[in-house]
């Protein structure tokens, strides 16, 4: 997993804490940590529900399982930007100690460090809130929810409370982020350190350059690629993922993985609907023999998906890749984009 460290504080206040091992994830949005590695004298005040005593909650499903916890707000510090006053998630916060019955059938609990992985996620992807205007006018299944005395009910919640990019309530470089990461061996590597630039276009070590722009589309952020014969427009560019994951007939399996005898290299197309697109190569090996290395970064993971192309971590080694937010202003146009 890409890891970072985040500065969470009461809002207005002095009163913070740096948490380490926050997951940085282009393919979501807003900040989630849980609620065990917050330190108690960071009372984060709770969003409130339009009952008299009651609180927001929400259920973010991901591809791996589910995060149930309180939308609470706080001043988000990140490398000397400040998110004033933002709408995060608390995961297993005691405020909800009971998580909603829908949320629970979204796969696998998400609601540890064990299970997590890490203590939290810093979504940075293409949207300004996680759920956005379908949210705003109507309650949605696995989403938020007013939660009282009684329990917790679907519950509609406008768009400036809902859990928010924190970039893109900065005050400047607001526009999106660039993630940059060195190329590693085909054996991968123990550990990578690469860097995270906010800001498109805005300073002089966030520019385009000579990046293909893939305008992605306004609702879904997914753009098209091509490959193998055949096409998915459900395809994203998503550091939170720890391999590529698409369908293949060809290639074998090791459980979730792909395990061919001897890596495999193939060539794709991301494209968007402006008729904009790039060509990647990329190589698939044995999953068994990578994960025998005891290494933990590798650009050549791969594993099974359907209907869907996700380029996750691995895409992102020995690239300059950019995720654009919607409708913010940028040199190559508003978001929202890919761009490497």
């Amino acid at each position: 997993m890409l890891q970072t460290s985040v500065t969470i504080c009461v809002p207005g206040t002095n009163t913070c804490q740096t948490i380490d091992k926050i997951q940085v994830d282009t393919g979501s949005h807003g900040l989630r940590v849980l609620a065990s590695a917050l330190d108690p004298s960071v009372a984060l005040p709770l969003v409130a529900g339009a009952s008299t005593g009651s609180v927001i909650a929400e259920c973010a499903v991901f591809g791996s399982g589910y995060t149930w916890g309180a939308v609470r707000r706080a001043d988000v510090k990140l490398a000397g930007q400040v998110a004033a006053s933002t709408s995060v998630q608390v995961i297993a916060d005691s405020a909800v100690p009971t998580t909603a019955t829908d949320c629970g059938q979204s796969g696998l609990p998400m609601l540890s460090a064990s299970a997590l992985r890490g203590n939290g996620i810093l979504g940075v992807g293409p949207f300004v809130a996680d759920c956005g205007g379908n949210c705003a006018k109507t309650a949605m299944p696995r989403w938020y929810y007013d939660c009282g005395a009684t329990g917790c009910a679907a519950s509609a919640l406008a768009v400036t409370q809902q859990v928010t990019n924190p970039v893109a309530n900065f005050a400047t470089d607001n526009n999106g982020v660039l993630i940059e990461l060195p190329d590693v061996p085909d054996g991968g590597a123990s550990s990578v350190t690469g860097t995270m630039t906010f800001g498109i276009g805005s300073q002089s070590n966030n520019l385009l350059g000579a990046a293909t722009v893939l305008p992605s589309n306004s609702a879904t952020g997914y753009v098209t690629t091509d490959f193998g014969g055949s096409q998915y427009g459900s395809s994203f560019i998503d550091s939170g993922s720890n391999g590529v994951f698409f369908p293949s007939t060809t290639l074998a399996r090791c459980g979730a993985w792909y395990c061919p005898a001897a890596p495999q290299t193939f060539t794709a197309t991301i494209r968007s609907a402006t008729g904009a697109q790039g060509a990647v190569s990329f190589t698939v090996a044995q999953s068994t023999a990578l994960f025998g290395t005891g290494n933990y970064a590798f650009d050549n993971l791969a594993g099974t998906a359907s209907g869907v192309f996700d380029w996750g971590l691995p895409f992102f080694y020995g690239r300059r890749v950019f995720t654009a937010i919607q409708g913010r202003a940028t040199p190559a146009g508003a978001g929202p984009y890919y761009a490497f």
